[in-house]
């Protein structure tokens, strides 16, 4: 879950933010076993490009988002 959280994050502040910001998602030291590979996933632009090329989730994503109207 970890991972989808964080792409949670990830996408609100892409979605929130100016193109001007770089996003840097970190897991808190020590509050995860694979804390380094997590931080590596969420920060890599391909793997994160890849994700959000699949639908399924894309939906997920959007079902922890808040819509915005």
């Amino acid at each position: 879950m970890a991972t989808i959280i964080g792409l949670c994050v990830r996408v609100k502040l892409l979605r929130s933010l100016p193109s001007r910001y770089k996003i840097d998602i970190r897991v808190a030291p020590g509050s995860h076993a694979t804390e380094d590979a997590l931080n590596k996933q969420l920060n890599d632009k391909e793997r994160v490009a890849a994700a959000l090329e699949n639908p399924n989730l894309v939906e997920m994503v959007d079902e922890c988002l808040p819509s915005e109207e």
